[in-house]
């Protein structure tokens, strides 16, 4: 089989039961070079490479070595009684980065676990399509897409679709202006534009018959990337979320985690360390904010 560049390929369906929640183990076989292939980095669980064939081992033996990242498998189907999907889109802090490896301390992670213990079998499916680096207007030499032109192929095109938790713009600040061939183009943007940019991604949204939900930015006070003009845009924007009444329901995450006393500072208590990305507790407190009650109807 060949899959051209772009494209994708469905596999033929498999007759197992998976609980809810189940880890799987996908083994793939590549016959030759392939080139550059569709990767996910920042997959934060290990995975096993071996040279030959050996997708049909009764046995890790052969895979000795250790990656953490996922390669070619895009996603899994899953039929069953779901009240539906949800599909969280966003960048490295959805993506988790930073979270302890192979723990699934994701924020969608822990929305997940909640939605199981509330509905069961029933429970909607949650789909993290967060992307590192991932920005609402721009793509990126070396981070994909924009989250407007991957919203067709990573959120609208998914079975079962209902609803949309969205949290990203913080690449498009931090990125605006700097010198950096991996996030090309990367222009100076405004607060207005980053927000026409959501106003886009609600319409096409709602355009499908699904709901979004916008979750606020979270603190970034003393990362790299940080400065006074670009706070004042992510606050602008957050405040544009909270109060415009565009998304038909608001996930205050900057409000969860931030350092109370100060709302530009991520609490040390959730701070991975670099003072944007969370840790594990960070990403259970966000995961634990999302009213479960957005997805009953």
């Amino acid at each position: 089989m060949q899959i051209p560049p772009g494209a994708q390929v469905l596999s033929d369906s498999l007759p197992w039961r998976v609980p809810p929640l189940t880890d799987l183990a996908v083994s793939l076989y590549v016959p030759n070079d392939t080139g550059p292939v569709t990767s996910h980095f920042l997959a934060r669980q290990n995975n096993y490479v071996a040279t030959g064939n050996h997708a049909t081992d009764a046995s890790a033996a052969a895979f000795g070595t250790l990656v953490t990242a996922w390669y070619l498998l895009d996603d899994v189907l899953v039929s069953g009684p779901s009240r539906g999907t949800v599909v969280a889109l966003g960048d490295s802090i959805t993506d988790g980065d930073q979270s302890q490896i192979n723990a699934n301390m994701r924020w969608p992670n822990e929305l997940a676990r909640r939605l199981v213990q509330a509905y069961g079998r029933k429970a909607p499916g949650v789909l993290d399509e967060g992307i590192a680096g991932n920005r609402v207007l721009n793509d990126s030499a070396c981070l994909g897409v924009s989250a407007q032109k991957r919203l067709d192929r990573d959120v609208l095109s998914q079975p079962g679709l209902r609803w949309v938790v969205f949290m990203e713009g913080i690449n498009d600040i931090g990125f605006s202006g700097i010198t950096n061939p991996c996030t090309t183009p990367n222009p100076d943007v405004s607060a207005a534009q980053i927000i026409a940019g959501y106003k886009n991604i609600i319409r096409r949204v709602h355009h499908a018959g699904a709901k979004i939900y916008g979750a606020t930015m979270t603190p970034w006070k003393f990362s790299p990337a940080w400065t006074p003009a670009g706070e004042a845009k992510r606050e602008t924007i957050n405040r544009w979320i909270r109060t415009s009444g565009a998304f038909d329901a608001v996930v205050d995450f900057a409000k969860v985690v931030a350092e109370p006393g100060d709302p530009q500072l991520m609490a040390p208590k959730y701070d991975s360390g670099d003072h944007i990305h969370p840790n594990d507790a960070g990403y259970a407190a966000m995961g634990q904010a999302v009213n479960l009650g957005l997805f009953a109807h």
